[in-house]
């Protein structure tokens, strides 16, 4: 098996989509999670490839939410649209990469991944509430490279 299905169980990675539905019921925004085992790359500079090539990039409110991980690096990175990046505090991803961290550090990326999740959640809730007539503009799976 490769480090990416060692990452998480397939029952793990239901609990982090049944996180991404939870999160997402109440606003417009959209959350990725997407795993590799590594990049060449900057983290970041492949984090932002990633959220582009699964046309995150396209929300009518550009706020997709990506949560990047690269395994074998051991490094994630959390990417968000600049709808969304204008309007959360300046310090919301340092608390949400520490919410997710935390949880890294004690080896357990599913919680870590689902406390992210819904902290991202919370915030496009309040910035981006669910209008009548939104749709789920991206799939909800995680995606893997």
């Amino acid at each position: 098996m490769s480090k990416i299905e060692d990452f998480l169980t397939a029952e793990a990675e239901q609990e982090i989509v049944g996180a991404i539905r939870e999160a997402e019921k109440n606003t417009s925004g959209e959350i990725r999670v997407h795993i590799e085992d590594s990049t060449k790359l900057d983290v970041f500079e492949r984090a932002k490839a990633v959220f582009h090539m699964l046309k995150m990039d396209n929300t009518k409110e550009q706020n997709g939410v990506l949560i990047y991980v690269a395994v074998s690096d051991r490094t994630f990175v959390i990417y968000g649209d600049e709808g969304i990046n204008n309007v959360v505090e300046s310090d919301f991803w340092d608390t949400t990469r520490d919410a997710i961290l935390a949880e890294f550090k004690k080896g357990d990326f599913k919680q870590g991944l689902i406390n992210g999740i819904l902290k991202a959640g919370k915030a496009l809730e309040v910035h981006f509430p669910w209008q009548h007539g939104d749709i789920n503009e991206l799939p909800n799976n995680i995606s893997k490279g």
